[in-house]
């Protein structure tokens, strides 16, 4: 990201409402001004989760679970947070092999249900199989 990802996300979210909308919708924007050229490679290769390593060495993350959220994003997830919140947060889920950047975030939601509701230890080894291929064929499943 660059150092004033902050300024430009709220400059374009005031100058193009097309853009609000997609980023009300997804919290992302397709073609993000804000991320770098080096950002935007090691997104596409899915990279920039290497370092979460770390959080799973140190208990406070799993393999696989639901994508952690920031503050803002709770409220998104209503009556059905603390169920999500019931288990740890995974550098990869349901979600990042469904489709990812192409779902809305209300499918989100309804991925993260499903993957709280049925987990298991062979739903986690078909999300880490499925999660491989994501990462060595992307097309267009990779992150943006």
């Amino acid at each position: 990201m660059s150092q004033e990802a902050d300024l430009i996300l709220e400059n374009l979210l005031d100058k193009n409402q097309k853009i609000k909308e997609e980023f009300e919708k997804n919290q992302k924007i397709k073609n993000d001004p804000r991320i770098t050229d080096v950002g935007k490679v090691l997104r596409l290769l899915s990279l920039d989760e290497l370092p979460q390593l770390i959080n799973v060495i140190k208990g406070e993350m799993s393999l696989v679970g639901p994508r952690p959220i920031i503050e803002s994003e709770k409220k998104r997830y209503g009556e059905h947070l603390k169920e999500v919140f019931s288990v740890k947060p995974g550098i990869t889920g349901l979600w990042q092999v469904s489709g990812r950047n192409n779902l809305s975030y209300k499918k989100r939601v309804e991925l993260d249900l499903i993957y709280v509701r049925n987990k298991n230890l062979i739903m986690d080894i078909n999300i880490i199989l499925r999660t491989f291929s994501v990462i060595l064929l992307p097309f267009d499943r990779g992150a943006y």
